[in-house]
C-alpha cells in the first residue's frame, strides 16, 4: 500500500503557497517552474492546463514544453516542462526539478479528491515542491507534511457584499451564477432581451467552447456572463460584480446550501488584480428571496472559513493478484487521521457492477488482465450518465480490450456517428462529452492500433462540435444589435460607427437597424417590441447625419460637387440655388435657377429634399449662433442680455466689449452667457467656436459677413489695413481676438502677482503668435496698459541682470474706449435678420 506516510524525502523543499482568490498563487508557481532546469504541475482542468501550457510556451519554445491530461497529448521528445491535469501528472514527480499542484483544497472533494491527496502526498520535486491552495488547507499540510513551509498570500483586492439586485440593474462586466441548466438558460434569455446577451460557461461545454464564450466577454462584445459553479476554477475574468441565482446546489447525493468557502470561491471571481470586487444575489425572482447570512458574509470578505479537518484517500497502488483483492485495496481505510476513506467514485462503481458479471469476471484471470480492466473502469464518465450507463460502455469496449486493442472500424465508425453539427445545443453538448471519451480512448498507449489517426479524427470533430455548440450558444443568448445599442446609452452617440449600405440600409457597428425610404427611417422588421424603441432611439440621434449622407449620395449624382458662394448654392462656378431667408422668423427656402425648376415634379422634390438636407449640414458650423439666437428671444434671459447677445450676433461672434453694454449685466447674466459659450474679454466679448476656419468660410459663403476673410484664421496676420471678421488691429498687425484675449489675460495675471502694481510682461506668448513689438505694445495700450520703463541695456563693462521694462495699468475712461477705435470691424450691412433666419 502507498501514500501513508505523513513526510517523505524532498519534503525539506516543500512549500505550502495558501491564500484566497486572486492572490498571485498560480502565477508565482509559473515563475518557480521557469526558473527551473525542469518542471511539472497538476492542475484541476483541462482548460487551465492548457492556458498555461500556452503561456510557459510563449517562454520556453514549443519543443520544450508539453502538455499532458486524459484527452490531449503534446509531448515534444525534448520536453521538460510539463502542464498536466493532476490525473495525468507523474503520481511522484517524475524526477523533475521543480513540481507544483494547484488548487490542493481538491483533496478533500467526494470524488475526485483521493487523486490530489495522493500527488499532495508523493509528488515531489527534486529541487522544489510547491502546494497551491486555500488557507482552509493549513491544518492538514501542517498533519500530513510537518516539515513544509507555509506561506500566506493575501488577496491583492477587497471583496465586498453589495446585496441583491435585479436582473434588469446589474451592473456592466457583471457575471450571474446559477446552478442549473435551466436557470443559466432562464437568466441568459432575460439578459438577451434587456441587455444584447450574455456570455455562457458551464461544466459541459468542451474546452474549445468555454474558451470563446469567455472571448465574448472578455472582448466586450457582451457585458455579462451567466455561468455555473464551473466559474469557480480556474477562469481569470474581468469580471466586477458575481451576482448568485442560488445559493443551495445537488451534489450528486442531494441537495445542500453551499458552504462559505464554496461561495467565496466562486464570489471571488470579481475584482481581479488591484481591481475591487463586489458579490451578492438575484433578487425578483420566484419564491422566497436569496439572501447570505450576515457569518457568511463576514467569512467572504474577511476570507475567514472553518478548516479542513480530512482528504480524502484511496489507495492508488492496489494489487491486481485476484478481482477482489484489487475491490479490497480500492475499498480499504487509510492509515492515518487526518485521512479517510473516499466515497465510491464512478470508476470503482462500475468494477464491482461488472465484476458482478460471470462472463466478466470469468475472463480475468491474470493479474495484468486485471490491472488492464481497471484501467478501462477508470475511463471517465464525460457524459454523466450514472454507473449503470457508463458500464455498459466499458464493458462494450472490455469486448475488444480482453484480446488485445478495439476494432479500428467499431472506433471510426462511433467517432464518425459524432462528427455532427446538426441539433440543438444539448443535442451538441450530448456530443461532445461523447466524443471527449473516445479522444482520452485514443491517449490510451495500447488501446487502439491506428490511435494517431484517431486521435486526429476525434479531435476534428470535436473541434466542429465544439464550432456549432458556440453558434447555436451566440444565436440563442446573445442579440448583437441589442449589446452594441445599450453600450451607447449614456455614451455619446457619435462614437458609434453608423453606415448608410447599399440598398440603403441603414448599419450600427456592422448590425443592419433599419432602412431609409426616401429621407424617412423605418425599423428593421425583425426587431421585437422591446427593441423597437432602442432602434428608434439610435436612429433618432443619428438621423441627422445618415439624410445628409444620404442627400449628399443623391446630390453627388446628380449634380456634382457643391459649394456656398455669394448666398447662393454653385456648382463648377454657377448658381444652382439661392439661399432666401424665411420671412418672420421662417427656415430659409431655396429658389432654384431656371434650368432645375424646368424638372419633373417628383424628380424636383426629391432634389430640392436633397439640397435642404445639404444646406443644412452646411450650416452645422453656425449651431453655436443657433444657441445664441434662441437665448435671444427667451424671456427669461433678461432684457440686458438679450441685447448684448443679439450685438453678439450681428457682429457674427464678436463685438467690442465698449459697445456691447456690459456693464449692464448682472452676475447671473454673465453667468448665462458662458454656458453659451460667450468668452468676456478684456477687450471683446466673442464666441470661440466661431473663430475656425469652417464658419468663418460659411458667413462668407452665405454673403451674410461680407468683411475681408482670414482663410485659415492665422493667429496674426501682417497687415491690418483691411480688418478681416474675428481680428482686432495691434498697430500694423492684426491678431486674432482670442489670442489677443489670451495675452492680455496673461498680463493681468502676471500684474496681479507683483506688488506695487509694476510688473513685466513675458512677451514670449506674443512672440510665437508673430506678434511684433510694436504690434504687442499698441494691444497693451488699447487694454489700458502704460509702459513706464522700456528695458534698459548695460553700459559696456558692467556685470549683472539688465533692469526689465515696466508697465503698469489702469482702467480706460469711457471717452477713450469709445475714441480706440482698433477692435474688430463691424459686419458691413444690417444682415442679422437673414443670419438668424438661416441658423434658426
Amino acid at each position: 500500500m502507498s501514500g501513508l506516510s505523513p513526510s517523505r524525502p524532498g519534503d525539506g523543499h516543500l512549500k505550502a503557497v495558501l491564500g484566497p482568490t486572486n492572490t498571485g498563487k498560480t502565477h508565482l508557481a509559473i515563475e518557480r517552474l521557469c526558473a527551473h532546469s525542469s518542471g511539472a504541475i497538476g492542475f484541476p482542468l483541462r482548460l487551465l492546463a492548457r492556458e498555461v501550457y500556452d503561456r510557459v510556451r510563449a517562454i520556453k519554445g514549443d519543443h520544450q514544453v508539453a502538455l499532458i491530461t486524459g484527452e490531449e497529448r503534446i509531448e515534444p521528445p525534448q520536453a521538460r516542462w510539463l502542464l498536466c491535469t493532476a490525473e495525468a501528472m507523474p503520481r511522484d514527480g517524475g524526477g523533475h526539478a521543480f513540481v507544483a499542484l494547484d488548487e490542493a483544497q481538491l483533496a478533500a472533494d467526494p470524488e475526485r479528491g483521493h487523486i490530489f491527496t495522493d500527488r499532495l502526498l508523493n509528488a515531489r520535486g527534486r529541487e522544489e515542491t510547491m502546494i497551491l491552495g486555500s488557507a482552509t488547507l493549513e491544518p492538514m499540510i501542517k498533519a500530513l507534511t510537518p516539515t513544509a513551509e507555509i506561506i500566506s498570500r493575501p488577496r491583492f483586492s477587497s471583496l465586498t457584499h453589495a446585496g441583491p439586485c435585479k436582473l434588469s440593474r446589474l451592473p456592466p462586466r457583471s457575471a450571474i451564477v446559477a446552478f442549473s441548466a435551466e436557470q443559466v438558460y432562464a437568466a441568459a434569455e432575460m439578459l438577451r432581451r434587456f441587455r444584447g446577451g450574455a456570455a455562457v460557461v458551464m461544466g459541459a461545454l468542451s474546452p474549445e467552447t468555454r474558451n470563446r464564450q469567455v472571448a465574448l466577454f472578455q472582448s466586450g462584445e457582451v457585458d455579462y456572463i451567466v455561468a455555473t459553479d464551473a466559474i469557480g476554477m480556474g477562469l481569470n475574468l474581468d469580471v466586477g460584480h458575481v451576482a448568485f441565482a442560488g445559493l443551495s446546489k445537488f451534489d450528486g447525493t442531494r441537495r445542500r446550501r453551499l458552504t462559505p468557502a464554496e461561495m467565496a470561491q466562486i464570489a471571488g471571481r470579481a475584482g481581479r488584480h488591484q481591481k475591487d470586487g463586489t458579490f451578492g444575489t438575484l433578487a425578483g425572482g420566484d419564491g422566497p428571496p436569496i439572501e447570505f447570512a450576515e457569518e457568511e458574509i463576514h467569512a467572504i470578505e474577511e476570507h475567514r472559513f472553518a478548516p479542513l479537518t480530512r482528504l480524502f484517500w484511496r489507495e492508488a497502488e492496489p494489487r491486481f493478484d485476484r478481482l477482489d483483492m484489487l475491490i479490497d485495496d480500492l475499498e480499504s481505510r487509510p492509515g492515518h487521521g487526518a485521512l479517510a476513506p473516499a466515497p465510491e467514485a464512478i470508476d470503482l462503481a462500475v468494477l464491482k457492477r461488472l465484476a458482478e458479471d460471470p462472463a466478466i469476471a470469468g475472463s480475468l484471470h491474470s493479474p495484468s488482465l486485471i490491472a488492464r480492466f481497471w484501467d478501462t473502469c477508470c475511463l471517465p464518465d464525460f457524459r454523466q450518465q450514472g454507473a449503470e450507463t457508463h458500464a455498459r460502455f466499458i464493458a462494450r469496449l472490455w469486448q475488444d480490450l480482453r484480446n488485445g486493442y478495439l476494432g479500428a472500424d467499431y472506433a471510426a465508425a462511433r467517432i464518425a456517428e459524432l462528427d455532427n453539427s446538426q441539433g440543438d445545443i444539448d443535442t451538441l453538448q450530448g456530443r461532445i462529452a461523447a466524443i471527449r471519451s473516445w479522444s482520452y480512448i485514443a491517449q490510451r498507449p495500447d488501446w487502439l492500433q491506428a490511435k494517431e489517426e484517431l486521435a486526429a479524427r476525434a479531435k476534428g470533430a470535436e473541434a466542429r462540435l465544439s464550432d456549432a455548440l458556440h453558434a447555436r450558444l451566440t444565436e440563442r443568448f446573445v442579440n448583437r444589435r441589442t449589446a452594441i445599442l445599450m453600450k451607447a446609452v449614456g455614451k455619446d452617440p457619435r462614437l458609434l460607427k453608423v453606415e448608410l449600405a447599399e440598398g440603403d440600409k441603414v448599419l450600427v457597428e456592422g448590425e443592419a437597424i433599419g432602412h431609409l425610404e426616401g429621407f424617412r427611417f423605418v425599423v428593421d422588421a425583425t426587431a421585437n417590441h422591446a427593441d423597437r424603441k432602442l432602434l428608434l432611439a439610435a436612429a433618432e440621434k443619428h438621423l441627422p447625419d445618415l439624410l445628409a449622407r444620404k442627400a449628399d449620395l443623391l446630390v453627388a449624382r446628380d449634380l456634382g460637387t457643391l459649394e456656398l458662394s455669394g448666398g447662393n448654392i454653385v456648382r463648377d462656378g454657377k448658381a444652382i440655388a439661392a439661399v432666401l431667408p424665411g420671412r418672420n422668423g421662417g427656415q430659409a427656402t431655396l429658389d432654384l435657377s431656371r434650368e432645375l425648376a424646368a424638372l419633373p415634379p417628383g424628380q424636383r422634390k426629391e432634389l430640392v429634399e436633397a439640397l435642404e438636407l445639404w444646406l443644412e449640414a452646411q450650416l452645422r458650423p453656425l449651431l453655436p449662433l443657433r444657441e445664441l439666437e434662441r437665448a435671444a428671444r427667451a424671456p427669461a434671459s433678461g432684457s440686458e442680455v438679450r441685447a448684448l447677445l443679439l450685438a453678439v450676433i450681428a457682429g457674427h461672434g464678436t463685438v467690442p466689449r465698449d459697445a456691447a453694454g456690459l456693464e449692464h449685466i448682472a452676475p447671473e447674466g454673465r453667468k448665462l452667457l458662458r454656458r453659451l459659450g460667450v468668452t468676456i474679454g478684456a477687450l471683446d466679448i466673442f464666441v470661440p467656436a466661431l473663430l475656425k476656419p469652417a464658419p468663418r468660410r460659411l458667413l462668407a459663403g452665405l454673403g451674410l459677413d461680407r468683411r475681408p476673410l482670414a482663410g485659415n484664421m492665422e493667429p496674426v496676420l501682417a497687415s491690418a489695413h483691411h480688418l478681416p471678421a474675428g481680428y482686432r488691429r495691434a498697430g500694423k498687425q492684426a491678431i486674432r481676438v482670442d489670442l489677443a484675449e489670451r495675452i492680455l489675460r496673461a498680463a493681468h495675471e502676471r500684474r496681479a502677482n507683483t506688488r506695487g502694481g509694476r510688473f513685466a510682461p513675458d512677451r514670449v506668448m506674443a512672440t510665437s503668435m508673430g506678434l511684433a513689438q510694436p504690434g504687442f505694445d499698441a494691444l497693451m495700450r488699447d487694454a489700458g496698459f502704460r509702459l513706464e520703463r522700456r528695458a534698459q541695456t548695460l553700459p559696456e563693462g558692467a556685470h549683472g541682470p539688465a533692469a526689465p521694462e515696466s508697465w503698469s495699468w489702469r482702467p480706460r475712461r469711457r471717452k477713450q474706449q469709445i475714441e480706440g477705435g482698433n477692435g474688430p470691424a463691424p459686419p458691413q450691412g444690417n444682415a442679422f435678420a437673414a443670419l438668424a433666419d438661416l441658423v434658426r
